[in-house]
């Protein structure tokens, strides 16, 4: 076993990964001469192309190089590019001693090419076997895989092995089937509610490339309308990726689909699926026996042959951001897949992010959306009730609900089932001035000011304090936490209207749909069922919650939210009524009543971009015990433009709450360091991270130290 950036080293020196850059360039540089490939043994090896090139399973930043082997005589055929295979690795693998090789075990690896030299002038370990002869690991993928690694600082082999699925030798085995003739161009339908929505299917038809962000009505209608943008790209005779939030999503999707095209035009990847059959599924994808899928996150990496559309819906759902490392979010990925294959793009939602406001914003992609008339009578009728009125109240004291929500109630529940959506409990609360509720931010670097056990105001990104706060829009020095204590709850609902069935759905127990019958469903956000023919009325109860969570994305996340939920009301045509309790004033609560995400997401793009935030600017966070962050900071190479905010102490962790990848270990106090660059320089901080945590762990240190590049959560 040999690797290109083992040579170069004084003799009995180790090879650390802060060399790996003046290793590359020496050996790029210097005039080495080939080895003839041998082994151990001497055992005879491969007629033509002996060696072989490969990445090993094994997500360790300082070994994300390939590894030369020898192929012996007996695997010559099988061990082909693409193929799995079984090596020795590890320390001894390289030694003899005595004539016996030594040490080093066997690990999965993939083969990326066969080569008849190789640039190492020792023996060459040998292929221990070839797993299966099926080629899983295309050069495209390889190529996609490389992109994301670098992109989040992360090794090659971990995101394969999010990219390839694990082998079922069951699945294997079956032939896929024969794939179809690609269908007909598809008829607008209800695109033709959107003005640019027949234009967009005409191009993809006609093997045209588009790129759109569309912000889709309220309604039933979306999943239907990704089917005949499917379809359309599928009778140009390409290949179309669609990657949905959660497996509810992938089956609505998946019967639009089915409806569409019939059976066997299209994969759907998703966990519930079981190994095998999506092992299965995902062969005959590979295999070109199916040109369509649909999925959730993993499927962001479904090697389609001809790529003509990726596709994604509710790109801002916490879903799409992978949990392992390097932890890739499933939109980034399909803007890498649409860069490199130059293929059409379509990010779908009834709201909006301020990334899909920057892609229109930079002209990257056009927007594709609805008139006001449109909006207008497919969006519900939206009121408000404010913390003011609340007080005011009799009716809201004595039932917890205000009469205005009483009401829309029991109109509702005449006609249908009426939706209640609860907020999640424990969020964490955040300062605001108590006049105008704007929230309080550091002024050196826009962080979330906080007051940890009553004390003295300060950042929560970059630690300084704040002792002469004063609100930037009014003026005001006193604040107010913005989350109100108030707890609404299926039971006190049950109780308020005690002749009505009431339904929950929630985290333990999520609904998928319930009947037109008169109902209260109490919902948690996201986990929200949908109504035969739409719910007469939805109640969005605790608003403060959500706009009160510690996160730079809370207005965004709690407008997401109430439309979704909103969404499933009747339109005002037909009577559908929502009520929001929430401050009326607040820009979320106004996008909501005019139902206009879009302006919404500019008018956050057009703030972050003066304050230099996210997406505007890049981020990385960087977290670990205090000791092992400030010696990580002391020791990166950051690009000359790199800000670095703090460090300062993470949250402790909620016992009660299920731990996530990147938090620390309970009791244990963490810090955190923030790096912020202006655009065009991500890349480059991506790669100092990464050779600096390589550097640590080619050392052995023992301090963990976590990268994150693009936290969804920098407070």
């Amino acid at each position: 076993m040999s690797s290109d950036d083992e040579r170069g080293t004084e003799p009995g020196q180790q090879p650390e990964a802060e060399q790996l850059a003046l290793i590359r360039e020496t050996v790029r540089t210097a005039k080495v001469p080939r080895a003839k490939p041998r082994t151990w043994r001497g055992a005879a090896l491969a007629a033509e192309l002996p060696v072989a090139r490969v990445v090993v399973n094994k997500g360790v930043l300082h070994l994300d190089q390939f590894f030369d082997y020898a192929v012996p005589e007996e695997l010559a055929d099988e061990a082909q590019p693409g193929v799995r295979v079984r090596i020795r690795f590890g320390a001894g693998a390289h030694q003899v001693r005595g004539g016996r090789r030594e040490g080093g075990r066997l690990i999965d690896g993939f083969v990326i090419e066969r080569r008849a030299d190789s640039d190492y002038s020792g023996p060459l370990a040998a292929l221990a076997g070839v797993v299966s002869p099926e080629p899983v690991l295309s050069t495209e993928l390889l190529t996609l895989a490389r992109a994301v690694a670098d992109r989040y600082a992360g090794s090659l082999a971990d995101v394969l092995q999010l990219a390839i699925p694990p082998r079922n030798a069951r699945a294997e085995a079956k032939p896929s089937p024969e794939p179809l003739p690609p269908p007909g161009a598809p008829e607008p339908g209800t695109w033709q509610r959107y003005a640019q929505g027949p234009a967009f299917l005409t191009a993809l038809a006609d093997g045209a490339s588009p790129r759109a962000v569309w912000t889709a009505l309220p309604g039933p209608h979306w999943a239907d309308e990704l089917a005949r943008a499917v379809a359309a790209t599928l009778s140009s005779g390409r290949g179309a990726l669609v990657v949905v939030p959660d497996g509810r999503v992938a089956a609505r999707l998946d019967a639009a689909l089915t409806t569409q095209l019939g059976e066997g035009q299209h994969a759907l990847l998703t966990a519930e699926a079981g190994p095998e059959k999506r092992y299965r599924e995902w062969l005959a994808v590979r295999r070109g026996a199916v040109r369509a899928v649909v999925g959730t996150r993993a499927a962001m990496f479904a090697p389609v042959r001809d790529l003509g559309l990726v596709a994604i819906w509710d790109d801002a759902d916490g879903s799409h951001s992978e949990q392992h490392a390097p932890q890739p979010h499933a939109r980034e990925v399909l803007l890498l897949r649409a860069a490199h294959d130059k293929c059409g793009f379509l990010l779908g939602s009834t709201g909006c992010t301020v990334e899909a406001a920057q892609l229109v914003e930079t002209g990257w992609a056009l927007p594709l959306g609805a008139d006001r008339e449109q909006v207008r009578g497919s969006a519900p009728l939206v009121r408000t009730v404010g913390d003011g009125e609340l007080a005011r109240d009799g009716a809201a004291r004595a039932a917890r609900l205000p009469s205005l929500a009483w009401q829309a109630v029991r109109d509702g529940l005449r006609t249908g089932p009426v939706l209640v959506q609860v907020p999640r409990r424990g969020y964490v609360p955040r300062l605001a001035c108590e006049r105008c509720r704007t929230p309080a931010r550091c002024r050196h670097c826009a962080g979330p000011l906080e007051a940890p056990q009553e004390r003295e105001l300060r950042c929560g990104w970059c630690g300084r304090g704040e002792p002469d706060w004063t609100c930037v829009a009014c003026g005001s020095p006193r604040l107010r936490a913005q989350v109100v204590g108030a707890r609404r709850t299926a039971e006190e609902l049950g109780r308020a209207f005690p002749a009505v069935p009431v339904r929950t759905s929630g985290r333990d127990h999520i609904l998928d749909s319930v009947p037109a019958r008169p109902a209260l469903v109490v919902s948690t956000p996201g986990a929200e069922p949908v109504a035969d023919g739409g719910y007469a009325a939805a109640l969005l109860l605790d608003g403060w919650a959500m706009l009160g969570r510690p996160d730079l994305r809370a207005g965004e996340e709690a407008l997401r939210r109430w439309m979704q939920a909103a969404a499933l009301v009747r339109g005002q045509d037909e009577g559908g009524v929502v009520v929001v309790i929430a401050e009326p004033t607040l820009r979320p609560v106004q996008a909501l009543v005019r139902w206009d995400p879009v302006g919404h997401a500019q008018r956050e793009l057009a703030e972050r971009g003066e304050l230099g935030l996210p997406p505007v600017s890049r981020m990385a966070a960087v977290s670990g015990r205090p000791a092992a962050v400030e010696a990580f900071l002391s020791a990166a190479r950051l690009p000359p433009d790199a800000q670095v905010l703090g460090p300062v102490p993470l949250p402790v962790t909620d016992p009660a709450r299920p731990r996530r990848p990147g938090d620390p270990p309970p009791g244990e106090p963490w810090d955190r360091a923030l790096l912020r660059v202006p655009p065009g320089s991500g890349a480059a901080l991506a790669s100092a991270l990464k050779e600096t945590q390589a550097s640590r762990l080619a050392r052995g240190s023992a301090d963990p130290v976590r990268i994150r590049i693009d936290p969804p959560d920098i407070g």
